[in-house]
């Protein structure tokens, strides 16, 4: 018998959590990621692009809600065509679609508290995790309010809180701050800095700005390609001499998607 080498029963490193090789992703018939290529670690990322560009669809496919139709995607060190590990990949994710669900009788505690024992946490642990949660997303005199009650922006806290329950490793927010006023979108940004110095948070949204506030890493997509990565400052940088947009992200955001256009 072949005596077997120390490399070959060493576990495999994997330094991404989330690596997507020629990514492609249907939404319906259409094909809306289209060989996408991504390696995401621990921080803020925020994912800019046009209407149709294909965001919420990779949003979709990065929490496991809907299958790869092609290339490969790897979550927390596990490909997500490895039925065996999907579910300890799903327990490592807080998700916040654009649209959520919830049962207008429940309130904000409840609301968190079943979502925590549909990510399968410890019992003993969901409680306090539940109430860290609320004050973290500044609901603490909500928290035994109904649902039903809140306004939009609350909702979309409580959206939040339930995302963060868990203290996931992957963190996805599509359009977190829809109905935040600006004080509490100050707050978020405050949130999102500290939440992305142990987890990898990706915060989908048209908000540029809120990007370049609270994001280490900006990534631009449009009609599911991957146009840009880098930096904030980078990103600015990219607008040159542009006078399209109310302030420098802006037109380096409009000057990137200018240059894909005019090279298509």
């Amino acid at each position: 018998m072949r005596p077997v080498s120390a490399a070959e029963t060493a576990p495999t490193f994997h330094p991404w959590l989330v690596h997507a090789d020629g990514l492609r992703v249907r939404a319906g018939r259409h094909l809306a990621v289209d060989g996408l290529d991504l390696t995401l670690n621990a921080g803020v990322h925020g994912l800019l692009g046009p209407n149709g560009a294909g965001k919420t669809t990779l949003m979709r496919a990065l929490s496991t809600v809907v299958k790869p139709a092609g290339g490969a995607l790897t979550l927390l060190g596990s490909s997500v065509d490895n039925r065996a590990d999907l579910r300890e990949v799903r327990r490592g994710l807080g998700y916040l679609p654009q649209q959520f669900g919830f049962y207008p009788r429940f309130t904000v505690r409840e609301f968190v508290e079943y979502m925590a024992w549909l990510k399968e946490m410890p019992k003993n642990s969901i409680a306090d995790a539940v109430q860290r949660a609320i004050d973290r997303v500044d609901l603490t005199a909500k928290a035994d309010a109904k649902m039903k009650t809140l306004s939009g922006g609350m909702q979309r806290r409580a959206g939040i809180a339930q995302a963060i329950v868990n203290d996931p490793q992957l963190l996805l927010l599509d359009e977190p701050t829809v109905g935040l006023d600006p004080e509490q979108r100050l707050d978020f940004r405050d949130l999102l800095r500290d939440l992305g110095t142990d987890s990898c948070v990706l915060v989908s949204t048209h908000l540029v700005e809120d990007v370049v506030a609270a994001c280490t890493d900006v990534i631009l997509m449009n009609e599911g390609r991957l146009l840009f990565q880098g930096t904030p400052d980078e990103l600015i940088a990219s607008g040159g001499q542009s006078d399209a947009g109310d302030s420098a992200a802006e037109r380096g955001y409009s000057a990137l998607l200018r240059q894909h256009r005019s090279n298509a």
